[in-house]
């Protein structure tokens, strides 16, 4: 197979601000940027060095060299250019939240593995360095067996009610809300860690006054109870709209000892005292590299203003190259596929019922 492959990136917003970066930096060519508006699309295209910008997907699809595309749009359009992908027989990389919900995620798992095609989920965060270097040091045991888990973050970003976000992250139906933007890779972190989820107690909340012209039905707030089949149980609460410092605690209780995430740094504290890990060759990444300030005009652009994503996003991008070529690939950290998607799309979709009927819901 040729070495050189060419993508196309499905998404003016964070497609551009990150996708279309790691991607290249990973060694594709990207042949297109598509979206709705095609205006938007030419000029960002121009801004970028991208041959085209364009409104149409198939006509993306039908580009000379393309192979793999790139989906960044909204979570309730997922599946649509998700499916067109895949019929088309290109590789595909797609955003998180995965889809609307679990059933049809599972469409679109079955669709890639019927078409043979590479799917990989964007959870980029497994290669976050303290993410990475937690994951492999439970695995390897250093805390023992893994009992509590507590993942707390309040920041504000969303609190003025003037904060400017794409219209689909004010809507519940189309997939918009903190839940899936923030927990959907916290819920993957721990089922990393600890194995899957077996039911959770949960609810979910505006807690910021909102513009009545400008209607909010989906939540800037979660607060979660949950418990995995490996026996961890734990607490998730999250709040885009907490006025005030950030609030960040995010820490593993485990039989042995307590392990605990600050950036990218692990510390643990066990009965010989506490330390910080180190962190080994293969999970260093390069210094966050921000976007360029021509594409960072909203409260949504803001949000990746500072360019973490870049590092993570383009390991992850490494791997599905290599994974197209058939190399071989490092297992630690493992890239997230779509049926990893389903999965922690069926514990969305668990603690949003959670959360309507004020109960526990188990998952299967």
């Amino acid at each position: 197979m040729n070495e050189s492959l060419g993508a196309v990136v499905v998404g003016t917003g964070f497609g551009v601000l990150t996708h279309l970066r790691a991607l290249r930096v990973a060694g594709f060519d990207v042949k297109a940027i598509v979206g709705r508006d095609g205006e938007k699309a030419r000029k960002r295209a121009e801004l970028m060095g991208v041959p085209a910008g364009l409104d149409s997907l198939d006509e993306a699809l039908a580009l000379p060299g393309v192979d793999a595309v790139a989906v960044s749009t909204p979570p309730h359009s997922h599946a649509e250019i998700t499916l067109a992908a895949v019929a088309a027989g290109k590789h595909v990389v797609c955003e998180k939240p995965f889809a609307r919900d679990a059933a049809e995620g599972r469409r679109m798992l079955e669709a890639a593995e019927a078409a043979g095609v590479v799917h990989l989920l964007g959870c980029e965060f497994r290669w976050a360095t303290g993410q990475a270097v937690a994951a492999r040091a439970i695995a390897e045991g250093v805390i023992g067996e893994p009992r509590l888990a507590t993942f707390l973050f309040h920041m504000p970003s969303l609190a003025d009610a003037a904060a400017e976000v794409p219209d689909w992250w004010r809507s519940e139906a189309e997939g918009g809300g903190w839940l899936g933007a923030y927990a959907s890779h916290i819920i993957d972190q721990i089922r990393v860690s600890a194995g899957e989820f077996v039911g959770v107690s949960a609810s979910l909340q505006g807690v910021a006054e909102r513009n009545a012209a400008m209607p909010w039905t989906a939540d800037d707030t979660y607060s979660v109870h949950f418990r995995t089949a490996s026996g961890l149980e734990g607490i998730l609460q999250s709040s885009a709209a907490a006025r005030g410092p950030f609030a960040a605690v995010s820490r593993f209780v485990g039989s042995r000892g307590t392990l605990w995430i600050e950036g990218d740094s692990v510390g643990v504290a066990d009965v010989s005292g506490e330390r910080i890990l180190p962190v080994p060759e293969d999970l260093r990444l390069p210094e966050p590299l921000p976007p360029p300030a021509a594409l960072l005009s909203t409260t949504y652009d803001m949000l990746h203003s500072m360019g973490i994503d870049l590092g993570p996003y383009t390991r992850l991008y490494e791997t599905f190259r290599a994974r197209i070529l058939g190399w071989p690939v490092a297992d630690d950290p493992r890239a997230a596929t779509f049926a990893d998607g389903v999965a922690v799309q069926a514990v969305l979709d668990a603690i949003r019922r959670s959360s309507r009927e004020k109960t526990w819901v188990a998952i299967d």
